[in-house]
């Protein structure tokens, strides 16, 4: 539906949006670049692209409408597949009879109207709409998504069958087989992780009480209750996940440890399975793992300033160790990837040690360790080192002799990358001491140590607050806000002139349908700690963490609070947030 540029220009003179100043700018620049007028007002920002929608939909006489506060009927929603809708930007919104109106935000994509009107069998009535509109509409289709799952399941639970123990109080492996086989039991499972998989979950936690199944999704860091079972779904939900990830059926006295795949929505999900015995059942822990999750870079990921600069620094260094430290969950893995794609070039060789193999790499030679083969850290490292590496990954620093064994190869000529679990950067080395690495050894390999935890994201909608005296007070008890006031004038974030930490604002998360916690995602808040000379003569005299990292403050790290605190001026995320992941 062709609009020409005479009737595109009386109808934005008309609206009122631009005026016939700016439209003749416009057009002279447009006729130097040979674009269009409407392309140079839109990059100037005078009009949005929603604007030129609008425009057009009045120029042609297609009916314009906005679906922001318009609850969609599931049944009419669900006629266009997710994955259609959310490629094309197109969404059904109205059924009458025989006709189907669908919202797009261009409705000269001929191919999806063709595609919708044969999937249907109906009339399509295209109108345009806004992007604000079909992002509203794309998140209906994952809370009745939800809902629909919720009643699944509920429905299934009623069917399922109990079993009978034998006589010595234990179901038989062939029972347990058959129950894991059972219809509702399938669907049960299958319900669950497409459901975690909508939530963007990153962990499933089954746990058995006295009368009930509680199922639990960890959504950005932060557990919440799922739904709850009839504790006779327990079995039968374990034996299934045990047939998923190859494990022992009738082992339930011990932990056991597994993995399995599955594909949704075009996707590929790995899920690591823990199960441990407890008083009423087994408790059953799987992490999400999106194969097909894109890397972060660096600045994505949180990092900025000097601190972004020290691991560049890092990377440029042939030998050497990078240590990654932080609890479970706080991201440590995803960040030593994101190194190793700065390091995946074609001239050099990367080989990786790890438990498990969590992204899967081009060019890059990953190993999974089997402990319950003897494969352990220590002997893949030893192999590795064999294998001609440039540069070597190792999953994880668990035990003396990984620990000993990756010191020595990164004195031998390799970039080693890896992770440890310690509260600080500074942290690190004591506990590798512990590990019987030598304090000589250590300052001769390592380079620099990265501290991080995971804070939950502000969404884009949030509410501005001002801290009072007594606020600030207390937070400088926890924070110096005197370094942090510099931090943020040095790299621009606030105007060097201010001094008064009461003018500096804050935000609040504000919920609203499309962001239910005021909170959607999650990013890093680090230190990192470049071990310099000072800092070397400080490990050989056996100095304290804390002592090492006042001497990282002297010479310019930020830490990890500091860090959040930087961010929650920036509006990334809240105060609140940050002393709560630091405390934890």
């Amino acid at each position: 539906m062709y609009v020409s540029e005479k009737q595109l220009k009386e109808f934005i003179l008309d609206s009122g949006l631009v005026t016939g100043v700016d439209f003749e700018k416009a057009e002279e620049e447009a006729k130097r670049k040979e674009v269009r007028p409407r392309d140079i007002l839109v990059n100037q920002g005078k009009l949005s692209d929603d604007d030129l929608r609008r425009i057009q939909a009045s120029v042609l006489g297609i009916p314009f409408v906005d679906l922001k506060d318009t609850k969609i009927p599931f049944e009419v929603l669900s006629l266009i597949p997710e994955p259609i809708a959310r490629s094309n930007n197109i969404v059904a919104f109205k059924k009458s009879g025989d006709s189907l109106e669908v919202a797009m935000l261009d409705v000269d994509n001929l191919r999806a109207i063709d595609f919708v009107k044969k999937k249907v069998g109906l009339k399509i009535l295209p109108r345009l709409s806004d992007t604000g509109s079909i992002k509203s509409a794309l998140v209906q289709y994952q809370k009745s998504l939800k809902a629909e799952f919720g009643d699944i399941i509920q429905k299934e639970s009623l069917s399922i069958k109990t079993l009978v123990p034998e006589k010595d109080g234990e179901e038989s492996e062939k029972d347990l087989k058959k129950l894991a086989e059972d219809l509702p039991i399938v669907r049960i499972v299958d319900t669950l992780l497409k459901h975690a998989i909508i939530q963007n979950a990153s962990d499933i936690h089954i746990e058995p009480m006295e009368k009930d199944l509680l199922i639990r999704y960890r959504l950005d860091g932060i557990l919440h209750d799922a739904m709850i079972l009839p504790q006779n779904a327990a079995p039968g939900i374990s034996a299934r996940i045990k047939v998923l990830s190859r494990m022992k059926l009738d082992e339930k006295r011990l932990p056991q440890d597994g993995r399995f795949k599955i594909e949704a929505d075009n996707q590929k999900v790995s899920f690591r399975v823990s199960i441990l015995p407890t008083f009423f059942g087994e408790k059953i822990v799987m992490r999400l793992l999106k194969e097909s999750s894109a890397r972060f870079s660096l600045e994505e990921m949180g990092f900025h300033g000097e601190a972004l600069e020290l691991v560049h620094y890092a990377t440029k260094q042939k030998t050497g160790t990078i240590l990654a430290t932080g609890p479970t969950g706080s991201g440590k893995t995803t960040t030593l990837y994101s190194i190793l794609d700065i390091l995946n070039v074609p001239e050099v060789n990367i080989s990786t040690i790890e438990d498990p193999i969590e992204y899967q790499v081009p060019r890059i030679n990953q190993t999974q360790v089997r402990p319950d083969i003897g494969f352990t850290f220590s002997n893949g490292l030893r192999t590795l080192v064999r294998q001609d590496p440039d540069i070597i990954m190792v999953g994880e620093i668990r035990d003396n002799e990984t620990a000993s064994l990756a010191t020595n190869a990164a004195l031998t000529g390799h970039l080693v990358l890896s992770t440890l679990h310690t509260n600080s950067a500074a942290g690190a080395i004591p506990r590798l001491i512990d590990m019987d690495v030598e304090p000589f050894l250590l300052v001769s390999t390592l380079k620099v140590i990265l501290g991080q935890r995971l804070v939950r994201r502000l969404c884009d909608k949030r509410k501005k607050k001002f801290l009072s005296k007594k606020q600030l007070d207390s937070l400088n008890e926890s924070v110096d806000l005197v370094r942090v006031l510099n931090f943020l004038k040095k790299e621009k974030i606030i105007d060097s002139k201010i001094t008064n930490w009461e003018k500096i604002p804050f935000y609040d998360p504000l919920e609203d349908k499309n962001c239910p916690d005021g909170y959607k995602g999650r990013q890093g808040i680090h230190e990192v700690l470049r071990v310099t000379d000072t800092v070397k003569e400080l490990i050989i005299s056996g100095a304290t963490a804390e002592k090492v990292e006042e001497q990282a403050k002297k010479e310019g790290m930020i830490t990890m609070i500091e860090d959040g605190i930087f961010k929650a001026v920036q509006g990334t995320t809240t105060i609140e947030e940050v002393l709560r992941v630091i405390s934890e």
